[in-house]
């Protein structure tokens, strides 16, 4: 498979970051001590790695990657989470080691930047194997997010508010539904 050079510094950027998650994964599997962050994490690690080694085959084989990445499911519950108690948090500037609430704020941002890293390279992308791969890798890193996002809210880790009435009902006056189901009719 041809890349172009723009594609390859893409892909280049996305296995160094790729390098820095799993790597940061194994020592999240070590210090966490909540056994449900454990098993979360536990649970993304095998496709973090999968989606490593289809990055490498992208890289090294002219043929892509045969695989397809294993995009977990998205698993929302109705409704919003309702927050734990929030506990204040203060940068620690010596530690040797995370707690759950570092570990967990950690790895969602990496999931964040990982996310945006992936849907930018998709956009830039013209080779459509590649472009289907940075797809699906970003949105593991949504579903992902999503999940370690609701599991900091309800331990109180993560600011979580609802957006004022007054904010929605300015909202709604302000915008109105297109008219029409077909919108092209209008043309004919």
């Amino acid at each position: 498979m041809l890349l172009g050079a723009h594609e390859a510094h893409e892909l280049n950027e996305l296995l160094l970051g790729c390098t820095n998650s799993i790597q940061s994964m194994a020592l999240f599997l070590n210090q966490a001590q909540d056994p449900e962050l454990r098993e979360m994490i536990s649970r993304h690690y095998a496709v973090h790695v999968q989606d490593y080694n289809m990055k490498v085959e992208f890289a090294t084989n002219r043929h892509g990657s045969r695989d397809q990445l294993n995009v977990p499911q998205l698993t929302m519950t109705p409704g919003m989470p309702t927050p734990g108690t929030y506990t204040p948090v203060q940068p620690q500037v010596k530690l040797t080691g995370l707690d759950d609430r570092g570990i967990a704020t950690s790895y969602l941002l990496t999931l964040k930047r990982s996310g945006r890293e992936y849907a930018w390279s998709a956009f830039e992308c013209s080779t459509v194997q590649l472009r289907v791969f940075l797809e699906d890798a970003f949105r593991m890193c949504s579903h992902q997010a999503y999940e370690v996002w609701n599991y900091m809210v309800r331990k109180g880790w993560y600011m979580m508010a609802t957006a004022p009435d007054q904010t929605l009902q300015t909202m709604g006056q302000m915008y109105r539904e297109v008219p029409y189901h077909e919108p092209m009719s209008v043309y004919r």
